[in-house]
């Protein structure tokens, strides 16, 4: 790496080059995010080989090499649809149909393609600190595992789920047949929007439970009742209910319509602080890239505690700020001797330090924390920070070496914005447009799509700005958004729109198809073959031998993720914690 006196870095892979080959969908997304980091390199390819290879080169410590694709070309894995269907992300994203969905953008792929640039980053920082690891290795198979480990450990734990999981879920449609999402955090504000439309009081009771429920479960199963007083009133109307109960609507927007107003911006954002890195410590040799170094975080929900997760994988201490009496989610149901599942699959291996962000005193605390870490990790409201004095400039001034990271939901990227939760951000951003074929009506998924690619975004820049100080001397701030994820997600889909084509996939796509004992998903290229087929009354193993002896390639859709633990198509096996609860591999392997 270039010295900090010499180098005039002002973006982490400024002066590095790259090259590329591979799976268009993942090397595609590749490319584009090492050019935004500042490295030169050519066009990924419209075709490539199943396995892809990433380069880069220029680097005083020596080139950084990543080997990515679909992951299990062998087992039938060999582009999304099978990696969706293998994974269980055909399984979580359809509990709202009731059958096993294919997501109809590229979920995985995109995915792969941010840990593949992780990975990569990675690699740099830990080569600059003396780590031997030159070469990454990571899949789509473990991406889409990733993604759906929380609901994983779910089916995994000590105890059945706290709310049930049948079909059903928002959007809502208003009299005039808008689309529209509805959010609230608070029990009370639900009740007093459905009161100002005159609901059944008992149908109002029975739908907060799965409707809190939701991010959990990937389904809503609420009265019926609801569905049909949202149609009896004009979108008018529900916006006056809305606003007087405190909860907030937002209409599901269209791709077109993102398209027309979408701004370029970048993923994420990267601003140099003062200058005065601390000293890390100093890195083992064979240990993992980010061995020595401190990530205080200060996070809620998933976005920004998955980032910190993925940093802890890859070698940092995490410390984690919880409220006096510790993070409420612990207790989440179901439980793995007596704590959350899904609670530890985002926060196994933290230290957990409990502060009061309202006190005086604690707060000093938290800034002695910082003083003494790398990185400090939050996802707190839009302003919180500096009202408490804990943003970046704050905190640099005990550290001027600190990368700030804010994960957010909207980057104050767009005016009158509603809540940045994962479903609204969805709605507002086209998602539930791209997620879903022609023929079938726009809606998120309830899959927590963007809180787990927001995630994986916060921790790319993370790490970005990690190397950003490594080559500078500086500290850096960055910024990472659900709308960033969401615009990453969707950036075919918004490209077909610019291009006047229609932006989303023909009807039918990624349908799986049904066997006699369940599921088989065909990949891409071979589905309009195999769709020609009936398999209804052959079980899933004659209809694979059926498709295969066609030449067509299909594999088996999973359905219960309980079975992940003993499926063959990994090679990484499905473990259990300290506390019993399923943990997917780890997304990457270096050496």
């Amino acid at each position: 790496m270039a010295s900090p006196a010499t180098t005039q870095t002002v973006r982490p892979l400024d002066t590095l080059r790259f090259d590329t080959s591979g799976p268009p969908q993942i090397t595609g997304v590749v490319t584009d995010r090492l050019r935004l980091l500042g490295a030169r390199g050519g066009d990924a390819g419209q075709d490539g080989p199943a396995t892809g290879h990433v380069v880069i080169t220029g680097a005083e410590s020596g080139p950084a090499h990543a080997t990515t694709g679909w992951g299990g070309h062998d087992a039938g894995l060999v582009d999304e649809a099978t990696v969706q269907a293998a994974t269980g992300v055909m399984a979580v994203h359809g509990r709202r149909d009731g059958s096993p969905r294919g997501l109809a953008a590229d979920y995985t792929a995109t995915a792969t393609a941010v840990l593949t640039v992780q990975g990569l980053l990675a690699t740099l920082i830990g080569s600059a600190r003396g780590v031997r690891a030159r070469e990454v290795t990571t899949g789509a198979d473990r991406a889409g595992l990733l993604a759906v480990s929380q609901y994983l450990a779910a089916a995994g734990a000590d105890e059945g789920e706290a709310a049930e999981l049948a079909p059903g879920g928002p959007p809502f449609t208003s009299a005039e047949g808008t689309l529209f999402e509805l959010e609230t955090l608070d029990p009370g504000a639900w009740a007093a929007f459905w009161r100002a439309l005159e609901a059944p009081a008992d149908a109002m009771r029975a739908g907060w439970r799965p409707f809190q429920f939701r991010y959990a479960t990937a389904c809503a199963p609420f009265p019926r009742a609801l569905h049909e007083v949202a149609r009896a009133h004009s979108l008018e109307r529900i916006r006056q209910a809305a606003a007087l109960s405190g909860a907030e609507v937002c209409v599901l927007r269209t791709l077109a319509e993102r398209a027309a107003e979408h701004d370029g911006a970048a993923p994420w954002s990267l601003r140099p602080l003062g200058p005065g890195a601390r000293t890390a410590a100093a890195a083992e040799p064979a240990g993992r890239p980010l061995a020595g170094l401190t990530v205080l975080e200060a996070g809620r929900r998933i976005q920004a505690p998955l980032a910190a997760h993925l940093l802890g994988l890859l070698g940092a201490e995490v410390i984690r700020i919880e409220p006096p009496g510790g993070d409420p989610l612990r207790g989440m149901p179901p439980a793995c001797s007596g704590i959350s599942a899904r609670w530890l699959a985002l926060n196994r291996g933290k230290r957990a330090v409990e502060i009061d962000i309202k006190a005086e005193a604690d707060r000093r605390r938290l800034r002695e924390l910082a003083a003494e870490a790398d990185v400090f990790l939050h996802n707190w409201a839009p302003g919180k920070a500096g009202e408490l004095g804990l943003d970046a400039e704050d905190l640099a001034a005990v550290n001027p070496g600190l990368v700030y990271a804010y994960t957010s939901g909207w980057a104050d990227r767009l005016p009158d914005a509603p809540m940045g939760t994962d479903f609204m951000v969805q709605a507002r951003t086209g998602v539930g447009e791209a997620v879903r074929p022609e023929g079938e009506a726009p809606a998120p998924s309830l899959m927590t799509l963007l809180d787990v690619l927001g995630g994986l975004t916060g921790a790319e820049a993370v790490l970005a700005g990690l190397l950003l100080r490594e080559r500078t001397g500086h500290g850096v701030r960055v910024d990472s958004s659900l709308l960033g994820a969401a615009d990453t997600l969707t950036a075919p889909a918004l490209r077909r729109a610019v291009s006047g084509a229609n932006p989303r996939r023909p009807a039918g796509f990624r349908r799986p198809l049904r066997t006699a004992d369940g599921w088989v998903a065909p990949s891409d290229a071979c589905a309009a073959a195999a769709a020609a087929h009936d398999l209804a009354g052959l079980s899933t193993p004659d209809a694979l031998s059926l498709l295969a002896g066609q030449g067509l390639t299909a594999t088996a859709v999973t359905t219960d993720l309980a079975d992940l633990h003993h499926d063959t198509r990994f090679a990484g096996p499905i473990s259990r914690d300290a506390h019993g609860a399923p943990a997917v591999p780890d997304p990457w392997s270096f050496r």
